[in-house]
């Protein structure tokens, strides 16, 4: 009996599929024809985008790859997001259940016996019943569809959102191990130049013991000795610190980090093709997690609109009854009911329609942040293709200003040997190169970061 209402359900169902409330219809947004300071060039390739190469062959140091997949194995936010991805799933399945039936099975027996009375003798009894209950809330208007609608987004919201962690941690690694790598460069500097510095400083004591040169002499470069000294403590701090995110970005707790390649010897690319901004929308996970959040809401509004309509249930039980075990599945021990269910709200304070209401404003809101998020993917992008271009012009000029410091250094040691100049030029030129040469780690570092974040805001990297 239980199987003949479920398919006469079934086929009322069927006859009203409908759903109350909004279809999704993606928002209109403002798609630029293409990128501020990026124009396509002639042969088409202006529809290619850096973001389409996978992140190891953009970022070429063996080292650094090695880092990135240890990270994605063991960083505690990818697995994080993996569990509320794990979790959005269950929620989904519990949504879904509710747009089907549901049948529970009993069974009770007991031994009981009863006193003698004045018309009856004393006697024993073993009542035992067995039955199936359905109860099926019947979903005309789409309540539980749209429940679903909305689960079922927020589940690929999460998704995304896990995407979005992966995308995130590839360019924090990248970014954070170029700074780890420019830092070596300035402790290689400094080093470097305190060795110099100091084999200078042995020159002037002897030029001051032969009586050539003053103590003044002396004390000055004594002063850019002690300066040059006193980078490399403050260097070892920053770099063990450095470290120390890196292994947290790992996933492991603070330890030394294996170098790759120096970091002038990171390849860049001379030129970076960003694609077409309407590529963008599809490619970048922020991007589609907020569409799904929207369409989410979007659907939550058709959940709310339902409380309006009836809810209309079915009931049934099916099964037998009978005084004695033995007797439980024969003669006439065979018991049903069935029954139907309508209840419509006719009072209820306002409360359903400020529940639309507020549906509906969570809905702008997810408009809006969804339009919001998109355009700030583009102010990213416009932003990292003027770093890039411009982070490889002043790196080109800061080579120059480095090397012409490099040759005022050596031609200001000549004067000073020869006797035509105070060792305060020296002192000048020595510090000008020094600050040069930090400067041009800097600055190439920088080239190598505006990369990562060129890479990272065209939605480069998530993919595995």
């Amino acid at each position: 009996m239980i199987y003949r209402i479920g398919f006469v359900a079934s086929g009322l169902l069927l006859l009203t599929s409908c759903a109350v409330g909004p279809n999704y219809k993606r928002p209109p947004v403002t798609v630029p024809d293409t990128y501020r300071a990026y124009a396509p060039d002639a042969n088409g390739s202006g529809t290619t985008s850096l973001a389409e190469e996978k992140w190891w062959t953009v970022f070429q140091d063996a080292q650094l790859q090695d880092l990135i997949r240890e990270a994605l194995a063991h960083n505690y936010d990818v697995r994080i997001a993996a569990t509320r991805v794990l979790q959005a799933q269950a929620a989904l399945g519990i949504t879904r259940a509710d747009q089907l039936p549901t049948i529970t099975g009993g069974a009770s027996t007991s031994n009981q016996r009863l006193p003698r009375t004045a018309v009856t003798p004393p006697f024993e009894t073993s009542p035992s019943e067995v039955n199936l209950s359905l109860y099926w809330e019947l979903d005309f208007w789409g309540k539980f569809r749209r429940a679903t609608e909305s689960a079922r987004a927020q589940l690929l919201a999460t998704e995304w959102g896990q995407k979005a962690v992966i995308w995130g941690l590839v360019s924090n690694v990248a970014t954070a191990y170029f700074q780890l790598r420019e830092l070596d460069a300035e402790l290689e500097i400094s080093e470097r130049t305190l060795t110099s510095r100091r084999e200078s400083l042995r020159l002037v004591e002897i030029r001051a013991n032969g009586g050539t040169t003053s103590m003044l002499d002396v004390r000055q470069s004594e002063q850019l000795v002690y300066a040059a000294a006193a980078e490399i403590p403050d260097l070892e701090r920053r770099i063990e610190q450095q470290e120390n995110f890196v292994s947290i970005l790992l996933g492991r707790n603070p330890a030394p980090v294996t170098r790759g390649k120096p970091l002038v010897e990171i390849p860049l690319l001379p030129t970076v093709p960003a694609g077409l901004p309407s590529a963008l929308l599809d490619r970048r996970p922020d991007i589609q997690s907020a569409e799904q959040q929207l369409v989410g809401a979007n659907a939550r509004i058709g959940v709310a609109k339902a409380a309006y309509f009836p809810q209309i249930t079915l009931t049934a039980t099916g099964g037998y009854q009978s005084s004695a075990l033995t007797d439980l599945f024969s003669g006439p021990a065979g018991l049903w009911n069935f029954g139907g269910q309508l209840l419509q709200p006719i009072f209820t304070g306002g409360r359903l329609r400020s529940n639309v209401r507020l549906s509906e404003a969570q809905q702008q809101e997810a408009v809006l942040f969804y339009q919001q998020t998109i355009q700030q993917a583009f102010r990213e992008v416009s932003d990292s293709l003027i770093a890039y271009r411009k982070n490889q012009e002043f790196r080109q000029q800061q080579e120059l200003l480095t090397i012409a410091a490099q040759d005022a250094t050596r031609l200001a040691g000549i004067r000073y040997q020869g006797g035509v100049t105070s060792y305060l030029e020296v002192l000048d030129s020595d510090t000008r190169y020094f600050d040069a040469q930090l400067n041009l780690a800097q600055a190439q570092l920088n080239e190598r970061l505006a990369l990562v974040q060129l890479y990272n805001a065209l939605g480069g990297g998530w993919q595995l």
